[in-house]
């Protein structure tokens, strides 16, 4: 009997163990606030509705930032793949392959790419998404609603940034 227990009390430590050595969950709107939105469209930003989920597939932070003046936005999205899901490196493949037109982003993850709005990509003018993947993560970053690509791609890589030192 006590050799079970100590057994038991063996897996429950070593789960523990192993639980505590993956990525910690991040809170996406924690990492870029309210104010810092602003900042980055700006524009004043309506209040978000962030939200922080596990699933089958892993952990979800999002938070979306609308401007209350105009169309500009800023959405944030980290999926941290649990164990058997989909990997990050096979999610950025799909999103970037289906003959989108993407270019490479250097220095930024282990692979970063954006997309514009161009109609190959399906996305509206004066829209950029940015995709990242980092270890276990997969990022995203869009940005929304300003003419200027270089100034919205440059906005999307300081968040990212911000991001990638969180995980």
């Amino acid at each position: 009997m006590r050799t079970k227990c100590y057994g038991v009390s063996l897996l429950i430590s070593l789960l523990s163990i192993s639980l505590l050595a993956a990525e910690k969950p991040i809170d996406i709107s924690a990492v870029v606030s309210k104010t810092e939105a602003e900042k980055i469209l700006g524009e004043p930003v309506r209040n978000p509705t962030p939200l922080n989920v596990n699933g089958k597939d892993g952990y979800y932070s999002k938070c979306n930032y609308y401007s209350s003046k105009s169309v500009r936005s800023l959405l944030l999205r980290v999926r941290q793949a649990s164990e058997g899901s989909i990997d990050p490196q096979t999610e950025f493949d799909q999103v970037t392959g289906n003959g989108v037109k993407f270019k490479t982003i250097d220095g930024l993850g282990e692979k970063a790419a954006v997309l514009n709005g161009v109609p190959e990509n399906g996305l509206p003018q004066n829209v950029i998404m940015l995709y990242v993947v980092k270890g276990q993560s997969f990022v995203t970053i869009g940005v929304g609603g300003i003419a200027d690509e270089e100034a919205a791609l440059t906005k999307a890589k300081q968040v990212a940034e911000k991001v990638l030192a969180q995980l």
